[in-house]
């Protein structure tokens, strides 16, 4: 493993280099967040799959420090938008503004235009700001006054929210919430972590200097690409794709959900269960790949009964009771 005070620059995208550099990321990330390590994987894996995640916890959990963390580790810009009830799609993709010296009118690029786009507190703003990423999440790209304008590559939405249930929130429509490749849930800390978060602050840790807590770049762009073409080379086995369709399929007729996976959610979890066996050190995909990123890829695309819900049936019940009931291919 790469030194974690190394700069990356003259990165040649060697794909060993790069999974060394990506594995470093914990380490380096543990600096500035406690814990949370399935979260930083989440986010390596989206990034690997060119996909987005929205990540839930109640406030305080470091939602927002681990994604801005995670920009600093990987040498990405970043940029971060406070989603409020008064906010205006222009706000985020940008719009067209009036020059008086040139009697015309000139493009304003909005957060929107970044590599890791921070969208706090996502579900504080009404669905109509909401459906603002929709395009950009999507097609990598924002159309303003009839012009598509590009995204930078890579692109990633870290999308916060705070649980459905509390006061002033709304949440985020089906449509838009199987936008999010992964939905990844941030505990609250263990009582040897919350100690160590508050000894780290005793101790002078400021969370808005993630320079002055050590927080270093242990890979960039080169090593990314190079992550990303050594995924896609990875073998998935005829078997491995029928036992990710039973699975999804399996959903659908859930009598506890009245809404199951789609095709997409089955392509996001062969997706990232590819990424997940690279990052492992295997070219080749097993169920258990599977089995692990199955929660994070398919519990914000299915939908519970009313009473399945108010007999605390959760989805992630629902999907772990579905995983041991599916046959798996030897």
């Amino acid at each position: 493993m790469m030194d974690p005070t190394t700069d990356n620059a003259g990165n040649t995208g060697d794909p060993g280099r790069a999974r060394a550099s990506l594995e470093a990321l914990r380490a380096e990330i543990s600096k500035a967040v406690v814990g949370q390590d399935p979260a930083v994987t989440g986010l390596v894996v989206a990034l690997l799959c060119r996909g987005h995640v929205l990540l839930e916890g109640v406030p305080g959990v470091a939602k927002t420090l681990l994604v801005r963390a995670l920009a600093s580790a990987l040498e990405l810009d970043t940029k971060r938008v406070q989603f409020t009830p008064d906010l205006m799609p222009g706000d985020i993709t940008g719009s067209l503004v009036y020059d008086a010296r040139t009697a015309e009118f000139s493009f304003q690029p909005g957060p929107v235009f970044t590599h890791l786009l921070l969208a706090d507190e996502i579900n504080r703003t009404p669905p109509k700001t909401q459906s603002s990423l929709l395009e950009a999440m999507e097609e990598r790209q924002v159309t303003v006054d009839g012009t598509p304008r590009p995204l930078p590559d890579p692109f990633l939405v870290a999308a916060t929210q705070n649980p459905v249930e509390y006061e002033g929130t709304y949440p985020l429509p089906e449509a838009q919430l199987d936008r999010f490749l992964l939905k990844l849930t941030l505990p609250l800390p263990s009582r040897q972590e919350e100690i160590d978060v508050l000894t780290r602050h005793a101790e002078g840790f400021n969370p808005r200097d993630l320079h002055a807590a050590g927080v270093r770049p242990v890979a960039g762009p080169a090593d990314l690409e190079a992550a990303r073409a050594a995924v896609a080379k990875t073998t998935i086995s005829p078997e491995i794709t029928a036992y990710v369709v039973d699975i999804c399929r399996a959903t659908r007729e859930s009598p506890s959900l009245t809404l199951g996976v789609s095709p997409r959610g089955a392509t996001a979890l062969l997706a990232t269960s590819r990424a997940w066996a690279w990052l492992t050190g295997r070219d080749y995909v097993i169920p258990d790949d599977v089995k692990a990123l199955a929660l994070p890829t398919l519990r914000h695309r299915v939908q519970l009964r009313p009473e399945a819900e108010m007999e605390g049936v959760t989805a992630d019940s629902v999907i772990t009771a579905l995983l041991a009931h599916v046959p798996v291919p030897r």
